[in-house]
């Protein structure tokens, strides 16, 4: 079973799952799982008709199960054929094949290499076009998955000096500021647990299996709670990525309006927007997972129902979103057109300003938000797939150095700081 199916099973198992951290519907969802199960089907099938057969007289070939096929007693110097196994995730396509082995005149089964028993299950094989185009999907997921590690990684560093500089400079501790800092930190979390969900996957589904106790430990529930608890951490993080989003354009609307509020108070109502909210979404969906889907790693989804409790509070904060957007438009537009210099001038402002908020709320989802995993297929869906790992993986470090590292106030401070450092280092020097 080893050599035919473990590979092509795997391969198309991990390739379904680096595709579920964004895009989640899936027909081959638990292709692994259920091959298990019809392999364990068919060798308890074999190995009771191999208890119940008469054994022929003379010499023969032994019965056998080789873990791929079932074989019956074989006639010396002849071929044996049966037909190819059942459990195939591809049986309908090759269920008139057949896997044959050569019977010797000694009653031995033929061997190849010396070692190996001789086995021709070219029958039962993969079309080779389709085996081929699963191949060309699988490194294109897997450069993708490069592409957001790399993404990720860079987004958690930024972030994290981000986060050091809003908290260690006095000056800049605002409300405006700690919003900032909790929009950074959601998206330190969010990059952070991709990364250890994607450690786990590999860990879980990455490594070799040689015998049937490797595929029970591996597809055991035990072996899938740190999976499905990063699964958990990382679906709570990107709702509060979102919500951050949302908390971040309702902050700015309000000071472009001028409306009058106490930033004190409304910043505990922040919090509880930003980080409460996600719980309320979070907590319904992990005990659905449980009670009615709690196989594998969460990641993928047989009833899309389940998957709108976290789709629709996502939506719902994007499309706010974008109304909260387009309002301040007007706003900015309004305000520039009354200041400007020059048109040209105007324009710029206008174009800066507008580039500047479509990250700050994420308005770029907006774009997929009706091209649904369902909707989405063949080329359309790789694209889908591609430019939402991009953008979502490269976001956090977009929006450090927007909202901090190329912000104003944060230049001068850290100018500040080191000109004072350089005085107080100079004057050390020279005393000493």
């Amino acid at each position: 079973m080893r050599d035919a199916l473990l590979s092509q099973c795997t391969t198309r198992l991990v390739h379904l799952l680096w595709v579920s951290l964004i895009s989640t519907e899936s027909c081959g969802a638990k292709v692994l799982e259920k091959t298990f199960e019809e392999w364990m089907r068919y060798k308890a099938e074999c190995l009771k008709k191999m208890a119940n057969d008469p054994y022929p007289p003379g010499l023969f070939c032994n019965r056998t199960f080789d873990m791929y096929a079932c074989w019956p007693d074989g006639s010396p110097g002849t071929v044996v054929n049966v037909s190819c196994p059942f459990y195939l995730p591809w049986f309908e396509k090759v269920e008139h094949g057949q896997v044959s082995r050569k019977c010797e005149a000694d009653g031995r089964w033929a061997l190849q290499n010396g070692t190996e028993t001789w086995r021709d299950h070219s029958q039962c094989k993969e079309e080779t076009e389709a085996a081929s185009e699963e191949e060309g999907a699988h490194r294109l997921m897997a450069s993708f998955k490069v592409l957001y590690t790399v993404g990720y990684s860079l987004s958690l560093l930024a972030l994290v000096l981000a986060l050091l500089i809003l908290t260690v400079f006095r000056k800049l501790r605002c409300t405006r500021n700690y919003i900032h800092a909790n929009l950074f930190a959601s998206f330190g979390l969010r990059a952070l647990s991709v990364i250890v969900k994607d450690s786990l996957l590999e860990k879980m589904w990455g490594k070799e299996v040689f015998g049937m106790s490797d595929w029970e430990a591996l597809l055991s529930t035990e072996a899938a709670i740190g999976c499905r608890v990063a699964q958990v951490v990382m679906q709570y993080c990107i709702l509060a990525n979102h919500y951050w989003f949302l908390v971040e354009a309702i902050y700015l609307y309000k000071l472009l309006i001028g409306a009058v509020f106490s930033e004190k108070n409304y910043y505990t109502l922040y919090l509880y927007l930003g980080w409460g909210t996600p719980m309320a979404f979070v907590v319904p969906w992990m005990a659905a997972k449980y009670l009615k889907e709690n196989s594998e790693c969460w990641a993928l989804n047989e009833n899309m129902a389940y998957w709108w409790i976290i789709r629709i509070p996502i939506l719902l904060a994007s499309l706010i979103n974008l109304l909260i957007f387009m309002q301040i438009l007007k706003v900015i537009l309004a305000k520039l057109r009354a200041n400007q210099k020059g048109y040209a001038d105007y324009k710029l402002r206008l174009a800066k300003a507008t580039l500047t908020l479509i990250p700050l709320f994420g308005i770029h989802e907006v774009v997929f938000i009706f091209a649904t995993d369902e909707q989405t297929t063949g080329v359309l869906r790789y694209i889908k797939v591609f430019f939402t790992l991009f953008l979502n993986s490269f976001q956090g470090f977009l929006v450090a150095v927007l909202y901090c590292f190329a912000n104003k106030e944060v230049k001068s401070e850290m100018k500040k700081r080191w000109h004072l450092w350089k005085l107080d280092h100079t004057a050390l020097c020279c005393t000493q």
